[in-house]
């Protein structure tokens, strides 16, 4: 049996205003009429995301996690709803967007309302999903880099983003922008991560182009069709998307996508089961990827070696959150050892100029 992602009880804490949500409801979506009941999708360390069920309709809420006023960028709702508003129409595999509230005064931040899109969600390693053997996770590999070419060929103009974001300079703006975000966010010293940064500084390769990107593209924010589990049926957590050179975005996935005789510390870390026999190497997704997109990788080590940091200040960030009180989710508590791993790899991918055998 293949199980369709399900929510469970909300954790506590991060528990929602329902009355007031009902009478923001009332004035903006009033087609979403009686009583409200509120469920959350348990994973993710990211922004925090609901289930509403309101009169037999399922709707998600999407808003930012407690406590990240106090990191500068990142969690914009605003910036999430409107590529998904931008995409509707032009991209099917989205979820439709409903309705945005700017108002923190509602829930107590910002947030969005889309559709529901039902399906499955491969979260960790090992998910608790029938069928995964190696002809469809080979099949489920080469998905994944033909949706990610997907989401690079969309037509700005006809999209609409042309103007959105900055594309000129858009390398060095990311790796100047996270060593400024790691730095905030710092609670260790770590030397790897140190020397990871000057080096993305000193060898920004020159831009390739420039597209509407993801910048989170891996496994558990995909949905799949439960009856088919190689066909995508929508992206989700667009909340870091915006316009710019798309091997960057090419950089991320890699960096999330670990490999069998990887360090068994970033194999611990669960990005997503491309571990699992029939999935594809790192060199061999790149390669696929060239293909698609018939864009150059002679520099993927560089756009590798970003993912990893980037990765690992998206970890730097929570577990600052975690050390400052602002969330006491367990999970949180271990994120250092992974910022600590992701630099280590990052170092050796620099030192052996390759993206493979990094164990």
């Amino acid at each position: 049996m293949t199980h369709i992602d399900q929510p469970k009880d909300v954790r506590s804490g991060e528990e929602l205003d329902t009355d007031a949500l009902r009478t923001w409801l009332d004035q903006e979506v009033p087609e979403l009429s009686g009583d409200i009941a509120v469920k959350q999708f348990p994973s993710g360390h990211s922004n925090l995301t609901y289930m509403l069920q309101v009169d037999g309709k399922e709707v998600v809420l999407r808003r930012p996690p407690f406590g990240a006023e106090k990191i500068a960028k990142g969690h914009d709702m605003s910036r999430e709803y409107t590529i998904l508003s931008h995409l509707d129409g032009v991209f099917d595999k989205i979820p439709d967007p409903i309705a945005y509230c700017d108002d923190a005064e509602v829930i107590g931040a910002p947030f969005y309302l889309m559709e529901r899109v039902e399906g499955v969600i491969l979260r960790g390693a090992k998910p608790k999903v029938d069928g995964l053997d190696e002809q469809t996770m080979r099949g489920l590999s080469e998905a994944f880099v033909d949706t990610l070419a997907e989401v690079h060929a969309i037509d700005l103009e006809a999209a609409g983003l042309e103007d959105f974001g900055k594309p000129e300079g858009y390398v060095e703006r990311q790796v100047t922008g996270w060593i400024g975000r790691y730095k905030r966010a710092q609670t260790d010293e770590i030397p790897a991560m140190d020397r990871a940064g000057e080096w993305l500084e000193a060898n920004m390769p020159a831009e390739v182009g420039a597209s509407i990107i993801h910048n989170d593209f891996k496994y558990d924010n995909l949905v799949l069709d439960p009856d088919d589990l190689t066909k995508v049926r929508a992206i989700l957590d667009w909340e870091m998307a915006t316009v710019g050179d798309p091997l960057m975005d090419l950089g991320t996935s890699l960096a999330y996508w670990v490999e069998p005789d990887d360090p068994d510390v970033i194999k611990a870390m669960s990005f997503g089961p491309t571990v699992m026999p029939g999935n594809f190497t790192r060199r061999e997704l790149v390669d696929r990827y060239a293909e698609k997109s018939g864009l150059p990788v002679d520099d993927i080590v560089f756009y590798f070696v970003y993912g990893l940091y980037k990765v690992a200040v998206i970890g730097q960030q929570i577990y600052f959150r975690f050390k400052e009180g602002d969330t006491d989710d367990p999970r949180f508590a271990m994120l250092i050892h992974a910022v600590k791993a992701l630099g280590d790899v990052a170092q050796k991918a620099i030192d052996e100029g390759k993206i493979e055998g990094l164990g």
